[in-house]
């Protein structure tokens, strides 16, 4: 029921002019204000950051400067001047008025930014040309002269008390359209499940207030037991079983958003906030819809309770299949990107089989309920007995035939009975189901009872009668068994994704909700056409000069050798307790190397584990083995190749490569072979022989260099990553690792340098870091230094900075922040001139797909797509460098942010392929660019030195704790120089 018990009012704001310039804008010296609006104008001259006050700071500084600090100001001016660093710059002519200053203007120092994305200049032309299909539908816009109107939704309780449940939200503005649609002129509106409400053309007025009352049975917050009010003895329904919540809900107008501002976008002019606004409002309207079916939310994705989406991946999580949708623009026009999302939910049904599936255990006395508490913490379930749902608060202490309700034994309850009289009397949750509700508990009856009531009100339900309610999220990170059994189950292939997909715009009909009709927009229903290209594969060179050709993005080592094998003169093998025969292991190694050109001898010595050490801590089995090391061994191995029991995910792993690459600068490589063979060896000396210095394979313009642009020019590769830790592990520190390329002119060798910072922080804050004695301690300048050393003393000229892990929102920060640290750190070893840039970001996470218009397989490694589906203006293009032979290729989406180097498309496309096939650890293009990926590697690797650390110690003579704001981050120990330049990372 609602009911409304306020007009409506409508709201209306007035300006006044006041006075433009201060009276003291007249005593203002003249070369002051020269000198501040030169730094305001001409600050993208110079390369350091330059910080400059509103203009309103000009006036406020006019008001107290005296004659003397005027002419202070001055001289810094006078300093440039005379350096000559305005030449070219018409100083005679006169400066501009200064603009208007609006009166409540507050004086606030902003940082200028001094570069900005570069738009497209061309498109590449190398390849063959393919026909492709992509899951862009192209969408038409009839009425493009339509305005969204922006409202702000606040919602309160009758206390006046600001309610921010989203569940709620949506309740409330359906019911209120039911009731007030004629008030809002039978508008209909897309809202945003929060704060935001959007309609095409304006409400009647400005600002509305409503009353809402919402009526709910009131055995949605019953249990059936007896806390949750008084039962009756049949325990059926009483015929007054509703209550009513009260609500005030405020629609007030907050701006306009033409959907013009999209069409503008599309013409290749720079995209504005209103054109992202009004693609946020489409999107926000397709969110809307899927609200409406049912579907469970995720950001663009939405996902239907279907269980023919479901699919098990083990200890009670299912992963569900769902869709993507989002409104981009692109070259040729508007589109819809449709793709299939999948995402974790916990196992729908009984509770108890939940428990047994989440826990690994075969029956319920095994299950360890101080886990299980944890686990259900919060969860809602749906009753068996009487269809409702609640949420789960706790766990009883006692079983269902030992706890009375509310936990005391002595408490007395009243209950009715048949006639309405009441009497009291001591009754188990147990007792209380089997007299009142007819229902004998089984095995429930020995077990925790579920809490669902309030903390000082608990509410006792059995377990046998609840069931979790299906679309409930599972945020925590998945067990590797979990990955592997997700990917298996949940990939499709190319034909299959595209009949999928292509069957979804059938049936969801976008382009009939009422708002997009509103702006007059069609949604066709098939794949968009395009044109790619098939870029040809590098060539390589492998041992004794030999031409290596990869066909279909694969290569071999099948009769070829290493292009440059070291030779392993000393090293060991240890074992953890796996069941590995280490002698065989080593003769086979030795065979294996001796094919491959890599020289191996004998093992000095073949350690195992003390079977007393099996049982005690990860980091002291470590200890104890290298007590054996360094007793058998007269001084360090060149390499201990490890043996563990595990796969993945060993607990040994950190501690294991901190003590070897911090503490000892020796070079490791842990395997953990299921079945030894010729393939599985060479991948194995693939890694040894690239940590120890040698080179597996080149491309053939590496060697000599033919690499254009680079050939000639000492040119820097950098790839940037940043690694976080699990969702909701808001406590583990972000690692920031940066790769840079040595031996230049090569671009198949890099070092990398790595770094903590804080939680979730994507920008990297330690690539230039000044320390209180003059010196930098940031990661650039070790990559610099090593760069000079390896290059035969060459200092970088041009630099190629590869990110990865940024959204497009962060572009800016990469160029006015983190390109900012490097030049300065660039600087700080006392160079004048500034290396060029080219600066590209790499995306993995998006949702385009390429198709192969007249064949099944995906699309052939080395394909690009520059047109038509990128960005109408910004320099960005899609490739597939690598063959996809399970499930869906995904392209890499590669943005070209600046390029003061000047490659053109086929150069640079060509360059970005190349670099794909100079991953050392494998014989197969990979998806994106090595430099990106090794930088990955690097992250994730010594992020394990700190997993099991007590971060109350110092290591090595380093800080323990670095702070980042307020937040204390434990500092990485940094690598011994035996190994820093290694790549140890493979």
């Amino acid at each position: 029921m609602i009911r409304r018990v306020h007009q409506m009012k409508i709201v209306q704001h007035s300006t006044q002019q006041q006075s433009i310039f201060p009276r003291t804008l007249v005593l203002f010296n003249t070369l002051s204000l020269h000198f501040l609006f030169s730094v305001f104008f001409y600050s993208s001259l110079f390369r350091q950051r330059v910080f400059c006050s509103r203009l309103s700071l000009i006036f406020l500084l006019s008001e107290t400067l005296e004659i003397g600090q005027r002419r202070s100001l001055s001289r810094p001016y006078q300093n440039m001047e005379k350096a000559g660093g305005l030449e070219g710059v018409d100083q005679s002519s006169p400066l501009p008025l200064p603009p208007v200053v609006p009166p409540n203007l507050k004086p606030e120092l902003v940082d200028l930014p001094k570069r900005s994305i570069i738009s497209r200049h061309g498109v590449g032309n190398c390849g063959r040309r393919i026909t492709l299909l992509t899951n862009h539908f192209k969408v038409s816009v009839n009425a493009s002269d339509a305005i969204f109107y922006q409202y702000t939704v606040t919602i309160s309780m009758e206390d006046r008390k600001i309610t921010e449940s989203k569940n709620i939200g949506r309740r409330l503005l359906d019911q209120l359209y039911q009731t007030y649609s004629s008030e809002l002129a039978g508008k209909r509106f897309a809202y945003d499940g929060e704060k935001s409400l959007y309609t095409v053309g304006p409400l009647p007025q400005n600002k509305f207030e409503f009353t809402v009352i919402l009526e709910e049975s009131r055995a949605k917050h019953e249990s059936g037991s007896p806390n949750g009010g008084s039962p009756v003895g049949t325990c059926k329904r009483s015929k007054q079983c509703f209550q009513s919540k009260t609500f005030k809900v405020e629609i007030s107008y907050a701006a306009k958003i033409p959907l013009k501002s999209i069409a503008i976008a599309l013409k290749g002019n720079e995209v504005d906030n209103n054109a992202q606004d009004a693609l946020r409002v489409l999107d926000i309207v397709l969110r809307q819809q899927a609200a409406n079916r049912g579907c469970l939310l995720v950001r663009q994705s939405f996902f239907h309770d279907d269980s023919r989406n479901f699919v098990d991946v083990g200890e009670g999580v299912t992963g569900i299949r769902g869709y993507h949708s989002s409104f981009r623009p692109t070259q040729g026009g508007l589109s819809l990107n449709m793709d299939v999302s999948t995402t974790m939910i916990l196992k729908p049904g009984p509770v108890i089989d939940f428990l047994i599936a989440n826990q690994n255990v075969r029956e319920p006395r095994d299950i360890d309920w101080a886990r299980a508490k944890k686990m259900l913490k919060n969860l809602r379930i749906k009753t068996r007995h009487r269809n409702m749902e609640f949420k789960i608060i706790g766990l009883s202490e006692k079983p269902c035939n030992q706890q009375f309700f509310i936990g005391i034994s002595s408490f007395p309850m009243k209950v009715k009975n048949a006639s309405n009289e009441g009497h009291t009397v001591e009754i188990t949750v147990n007792e209380y189901f089997a007299k009142y509700c007819g229902i004998e508990l089984t095995f429930s009856a020995y077990l925790p009872c579920l809490d669902v009531g309030k903390p000082k009100r608990p509410n006792y339900l059995p377990l046998e009668l609840c069931s979790l309610v299906s679309l409930q999220r599972y945020t925590k990170s998945l067990s590797p068994m979990q990955r592997a059994s997700l990917v298996e189950k949940s990939r499709q292939k190319p034909q299959e994704r595209m009949q999928t997909l292509t069957a979804a715009m059938q049936t969801y009909c976008y382009d009939e909700d009422p708002v997009l009709g509103a702006c007059g927009i069609s949604i066709e229903k098939q794949l968009t056409r395009i044109d790619g290209r098939v870029l040809e594969a590098p060539k390589l060179k492998v041992g004794h000069n030999e031409d290596c050709v990869p066909r279909n993005g694969r290569w071999n080592f099948n009769n070829k050798s290493f292009l440059d094998p070291i030779k392993i003169d000393r090293w060991i093998v240890v074992n953890f307790s796996a069941r590995c025969d280490t002698s065989h292991l080593s003769r086979e190694l030795i065979n294996c190397g001796r094919k491959k050109g890599v020289h191996i001898e004998r093992p000095f010595t073949l350690i195992e584990e003390d079977q007393q050490s099996r049982r005690t801590s990860p980091v002291v089995r470590v200890d104890k083995m290298f007590d054996q090391i360094t007793a058998k061994l007269p001084e360090p191995p060149q390499l201990i190749l490890c043996v563990l029991p595990e796969r993945k995910n060993s607990d040994i792993y950190g501690p294991w490569k901190r003590r070897c690459l911090s503490d000892f600068g020796i070079v490791t490589q842990c395997i953990s072979p299921s079945r030894i063979n010729d393939q599985y060896l060479t991948n194995v000396l693939l890694k040894i022989n690239s940590k120890l210095g040698g080179i597996n394979s080149l491309l053939a313009i590496e060697h000599p260099s033919h690499i254009p642009l680079i050939k000639d020019t000492p040119t820097l590769i950098l790839g940037m990553d940043v690694s976080h830790g699990s969702p909701g592990r808001s406590d583990i520190p972000s690692i920031a690792a940066v790769v840079g390329s040595q031996r230049w002119p090569l671009i198949s060798r890099y070092r990398a340098s790595v770094r903590t910072q804080s939680p979730k922080v994507e920008m990297i804050d330690a690539l230039y870091k000044p320390l209180a004695n003059g010196k930098d301690d940031g990661i650039i300048r070790e990559l610099l230094v090593d760069f000079y050393k390896t290059s035969n003393k060459r200092k970088p000229k041009h630099i190629i900075l590869f990110r990865d892990g940024v959204s497009e929102s962060q572009f800016n920060q990469v160029l006015n922040i983190e390109l900012e640290q490097i030049i300065k750190a660039y600087q700080h070893l006392g160079e004048v001139d500034v290396p060029k840039f080219t600066v590209i970001v790499a995306q993995k996470n998006h949702h385009t797909k390429l198709f192969q218009a007249s064949a099944p397989e995906n699309v052939p490694p080395g394909t690009v797509v520059d047109t038509k589906i990128v960005h109408p203006r910004n320099y960005d293009f899609y490739m597939c460098a690598h063959a996809g032979m399970i499930g869906t290729s995904r392209p890499a989406h590669y943005h070209v942010l600046l390029d003061e180097i000047g490659f053109s498309p086929d150069n640079l496309q060509n360059l970005i392929h190349s670099l794909s096939y100079v991953y050392q650890r494998s014989t197969t293009a990979i998806s994106i660019v090595a430099p990106i990926l090794y930088a990955h590697l690097a992250a994730q690797q010594m992020g394990q030195f700190i997993k099991f650390e007590d971060l109350s110690e110092t290591s090595s003579g380093q800080r323990s704790i670095t702070s980042a704001g307020s937040i204390p981050v434990p500092e990485l120990p940094r690598l011994h120089e035996a190994v820093e330049g290694s790549m140890f990372f493979c």
